[in-house]
């Protein structure tokens, strides 16, 4: 169904904390103040690759108004951090791998006074050769950035016997993609708080709190129980803050003054030290039959992972298991590298890998399709994933018809029939309707198989709480943050949905490690099935509790009551009174010293069998893109975009709604403006005046997203989520949007208007004005 204010009036409900966030009043982490807090500034590497020789912070120590300087020796427990396995130094002591690396942290009066401490520190450096080529990284006589080597993973993945001796069509291509910044709107920062009783609070945004605990509890040698880990609401993180950031210096800085530490990155910080989606180069292979069966499939994966490992090697896991899209083939050869070098370091991001290989199996698609003059969207349908078929990685998944409900309804769309209109290839389409002849439309599509969860054999728990509190209120307790998700308004309709009861009998508490129970990361499309589920099995035993306490309190037997707003009902009295209201339960729950709760532990579902990363639950999306692009300056202005998501049950459409639009225009950007270039592993564009993200003006004028809410009868999984699956396909759409225009093939992303003007036949452009 078309997600709209019209079509879920129901469920079209105003975010609980919209007005807030629109009126400006809402009070960010890093907004945070406390009574006598000092500053904390962070010394960063001057070189990409250096020995370090000393460093002397005496002078530093001495500027009056300085209160504390830290440097690798002051960090009590482990000086290293990293989500999966740590390996990224808080602080340097005897190397630096890239311009990012912390070397020293200050603590002082005021901000500008720890600056000016941060210039008197004295680093002496020894320079060491730059290795800022992935593909040259490995090559021998190349220095190791790590005592193991630089390559951090290799992955590999075959199916079938490899040969292209059949094929009647062969496409071999290289694709580009760009090393895209997480862009949020509120940098990385916080209040780091020392407490009277030993206790460190922590006000400082993340995608999983829990893990930061644990992070800092073996930083500063301290109990997990002794840290307490404040995490929402966050001004956006995209993946860039589910790692540690500003959090070791805050807290070490804190334990040594003995008083509050703000932290707050300022963008040129945030760029050259926060992570970034990886860069990669993807060679592929790809063979299909006279009737277009696609036969074999051969795939090379070069992810350039920066300077540390972070989330490297599970992202590279990811794409390899995505680089045949939802298509099947026989014959596949799959091999993924991941290599070290000084850049900046490559991490977690939204699509996680999937962008970058799903743009590079859509463009093989299309060119296959020219080669056997035939209709794109049929070759894709031609081989497409069908109901029974194994996962990517040949383990058992759960099966659903998205793959063909996308395909079909995306051949409903009026924007793709539109595209009929428009004479395919070679830049033969005609005018647009400005009627300029310099500005040409294309319309392109591409699809998208995208998997959630952690993947099999890592870590995925989860758990939440509900209880009755003594004012008589609901209260859901879950440990994932909110980002701008809308995690809030999604829990509220389904608190609503499983009680029957109004929003004023609800309470939601998030993000906070002292109040809710563990609930994994906010992260990999997970939160919101992981809070579907929760409430499914928190529901009976919360309930029947409930029922129970009221049928004494009545006088009625609880199999005549139900939930409802404002407490418990009679079922089928139309008065809309409640029997007994949720504050009498609480009272008498109080009065009878049995609080009213339930706990729920489980793990996101992972497939029985595979490899590790293999995935059990996927989603499915097809999009269509019309674009402009005008042929003297070589833009592109993507017109109209065409969504269409099987991804279960829709919860909160306008947030769904959100989350497609949003991803989407970060699509946009990684197809045509964004790429944080390096040169000799240093950033040369450090803030948002070079490094060009999309703006409201540069969106579609038309975005229209098709939600397929129906599972298969017994599908006992619920709605999958879509934080990132919007994000995946629009770059492989809009380059097929542009071939249409142009006739002119992308295969490096961002698509820079100067390539576009230099692939232009100029002799054949003027006769066709002509």
């Amino acid at each position: 169904m078309l997600l709209n204010r019209e079509t879920y009036a129901k469920k079209w409900i105003i975010r609980p904390d919209g007005e807030e966030k629109v009126t400006g009043k809402l009070r960010y982490l890093t907004d945070l103040t406390a009574p006598g807090m000092l500053y904390g500034k962070v010394l960063r590497s001057r070189y990409p690759h250096a020995w370090i020789l000393s460093i002397d912070t005496t002078k530093a120590r001495q500027l009056p108004g300085v209160r504390a300087v830290v440097t690798a020796k002051d960090v009590p427990g482990m000086n290293l951090f990293g989500i999966a396995f740590p390996h990224q130094p808080v602080l340097c002591h005897d190397r630096v791998r890239y311009i990012g690396d912390a070397l020293a942290a200050v603590a002082a009066d005021t901000e500008e006074l720890a600056e000016y401490a941060l210039s008197l520190i004295e680093v002496v450096y020894e320079p060491l050769p730059v290795v800022d080529d992935p593909e040259t990284a490995l090559d021998e006589g190349v220095m190791k950035l790590h005592p193991e080597g630089n390559l951090l993973h290799r992955t590999s993945l075959q199916q079938g016997e490899m040969s292209f001796a059949g094929c009647a069509h062969i496409v071999e291509e290289t694709y580009h993609t760009p090393r895209q910044m997480h862009t949020y709107m509120e940098t990385e920062g916080g209040l780091f708080i020392p407490e009277a009783d030993g206790r460190l609070t922590v006000y400082s945004p993340t995608q999983h709190g829990y893990k930061d605990r644990m992070q800092l509890a073996r930083i500063l040698a301290m109990a997990e129980e002794q840290i307490r880990v404040i995490s929402s609401p966050i001004g956006g993180s995209f993946g860039g803050k589910d790692e540690l950031n500003v959090q070791p210096f805050g807290a070490l800085l804190a334990l040594q003054t003995g008083s509050p530490i703000k932290m707050h990155n300022s963008r040129k910080e945030s760029v050259i030290a926060g992570i970034k989606r990886h860069p990669m180069r993807i060679r592929m292979k790809t063979g299909v039959d006279e009737a277009g069966h696609m036969v074999a499939h051969q795939v090379r994966i070069l992810a350039d992972t920066g300077a540390y490992a972070t989330l490297g090697c599970e992202v590279l896991n990811f794409a390899t298991e995505h680089a045949i899209g939802p298509y099947t083939i026989p014959n596949i050869d799959v091999e993924g590298t991941s290599v070290y070098t000084n850049n900046g370091v490559s991490g977690e991001f939204r699509g996680f890998g999937g962008n970058q290989v799903i743009f590079a199996v859509e463009s093989q698609i299309e060119r296959l399709a020219e080669k056997l003059g035939m209709d794109a969207w049929e070759l894709r349908k031609l081989n497409l994933r069908a109901p029974g078929d194994p996962g990517p990685m040949g383990q058992k998944i759960v099966q659903t018809e998205g793959a063909s409900q996308v395909w079909s309804k995306m051949m409903e769309s009026a924007l793709w029939a539109k595209r009929a209109k428009l004479q395919p290839g070679s830049g033969q389409s005609p005018p647009s309707e400005s009627q300029d002849p310099w500005t040409r439309r294309g319309i392109g599509a591409a699809m998208v198989m995208h998997g959630a969860g952690l993947g099999l054999g890592i870590p995925d728990h989860s758990g939440g709480r509900l209880e009755l509190t003594p004012e008589g209120k609901i209260q859901a307790s879950f440990g994932f943050e909110e980002f701008g998700q809308g995690l809030y308004a999604a829990l509220t309709l389904m608190l609503q949905d499983v009680f029957g009861c109004a929003t004023d009998d609800i309470v939601i508490v998030i993000g906070d490690t002292d109040r809710v129970p563990s609930s994994g990361s906010s992260t990999a499309s997970r939160a919101t099935t992981m809070m579907w589920r929760a409430l499914q099995r928190l529901r009976p035993p919360f309930v029947h509790t409930l029922l129970q306490l009221a049928s004494e309190w009545a006088g009625i037997a609880a199999a005549e009551l139900a939930t409802g707003a404002g407490g418990i009902h009679r079922i089928g009295d139309e008065a809309g009174t409640p029997v007994v209201t949720y504050a009498q339960l609480a009272e008498a729950a109080e009065a009878a010293a049995k609080p009213i709760l339930a706990h729920t532990e489980f793990d996101y579902p992972t497939t029985p069998e595979g490899l590790v990363g293999a995935h059990y639950l996927y989603s499915y999306a097809a999009v269509a893109v019309e674009v402009e692009v005008n042929m003297l300056t070589g833009r592109v202005k993507v017109i109209q975009t065409d969504h269409v998501i099987a991804a279960g049950p829709v919860i909160n459409p306008m947030g769904f709604l959100g989350q497609i639009e949003g991803g989407s225009g970060m699509a946009l950007g990684f197809t045509l403006t964004e790429d944080a270039v390096m040169k000799e592993s240093a950033y040369l564009r450090h803030n948002l005046d070079t490094y060009l993200v999309p703006t409201f003006k540069d969106s579609p004028h038309i975005i229209r997203v098709e939600a397929i809410e129906e599972l298969p009868v017994g599908d006992t999984f619920g709605p999958r989520g879509v934080g990132e699956i919007g994000s995946v396909g629009l770059a492989p759409a809009i380059t097929a949007a542009v071939r249409q225009a142009t006739g002119i093939w992308v295969s490096r992303l961002p698509l820079s208007p100067e390539d576009i003007v230099q692939s232009i036949d100029w002799l054949e452009r003027v006769e066709a004005i002509d």
